[in-house]
């Protein structure tokens, strides 16, 4: 059967792996999006953090001997330990100055942390294996798909669905929209607003890094990993609305899956159809998609 002269186990298999590509926009573009929501900072870092996730988790792999499972949670917490230290040290007396002077110093952390790793690694990327229990790949008729990438898939879901609820439905979470909104307030009902912030952005960085242990045995790990990709989730964010968490999730899925789509239909286009996207919801809706209108 064919769709446009485009064979539909063609199509199929494209979508299905546009989902992956999409299922990691969505857990990044969900870290800026958690940041600037709640803290209006523009982590310029996200890219580079999410590289730091790989790296330590193909160092305890390697080095340590540590299990890609136990990784995928030692891996995040270093980095958001990294992370709050960064905010308690640096980017706290940002707070109440223009968004540039965080963008600034997130860009510079982001040029110390790529040529700390490529001076001891290079810019040749180190393979990660994948886990026995995900190896192999189940056979959906259409296409054999790898059963790691539907791991992606699936823990990316319970990720960003997870995150999703805790802010938008929990008391934490109305807590963490208060204090970005209205501190003082927050304070006078007993809660440390500045240890809230640290944390936050702490969980924020840490997404990226869980993102990254979950990229690492799909590409190589290689200090440019980041920077190759933090360019197009800044996109999905302002596609979705900057500060958006269901925009963050619905936009990297979607465009994830258009991705895949363009690559059968006009490959040419694939590597810009994103920015098309954002250029034309701009036009439209200056506040992305999901964004609120001032």
């Amino acid at each position: 059967m064919e769709i446009f002269g485009i064979p539909l186990q063609a199509m199929l298999s494209q979508l299905l792996l546009g989902l992956v590509n999409g299922s990691f926009y969505a857990m990044l573009s969900l870290g800026l999006a958690v940041i600037f929501g709640l803290l209006n900072v523009i982590n310029f870092a996200h890219g580079a953090l999410y590289m730091m996730g790989a790296f330590l988790a193909w160092m305890g792999l390697t080095h340590f001997g540590l299990s890609y499972w136990a990784m995928l949670v030692v891996a995040p917490l270093l980095v958001g330990a990294f992370g709050i230290a960064v905010e308690k040290t640096m980017l706290r007396w940002l707070y109440k100055l223009d968004h540039l002077y965080g963008l600034l110093l997130t860009f510079g952390i982001t040029l110390l942390l790529e040529g700390l790793f490529r001076s001891f690694y290079g810019v040749s990327g180190q393979p990660f294996s994948v886990p026995a229990a995900l190896a192999g790949a189940t056979d959906l008729g259409f296409m054999r798909l790898p059963n790691y990438r539907a791991w992606v898939v699936v823990a990316s879901l319970l990720v960003c669905v997870s995150t999703w609820f805790v802010i938008e439905r929990t008391k934490l979470g109305a807590y963490l929209r208060a204090g970005t909104e209205n501190p003082k307030l927050v304070e006078a009902f007993g809660v440390n607003v500045p240890l809230m912030v640290t944390l936050t952005y702490g969980f924020g960085v840490a997404l990226a890094a869980l993102a990254g242990v979950l990229a690492a045995p799909v590409i190589q790990v290689s200090p440019l990993m980041g920077s190759n990709l933090i360019i197009t989730v800044f996109a999905v964010v302002v596609i979705g609305g900057m500060g958006s968490i269901m925009g963050s999730i619905v936009t990297g899925l979607g465009l994830g899956v258009l991705e895949g789509l363009t690559r059968v239909f006009y490959p040419e286009l694939s590597a810009t159809v994103v920015f098309i996207v954002m250029a034309v919801v701009l036009v439209i809706r200056p506040a992305g998609l999901f964004g609120k209108e001032k």
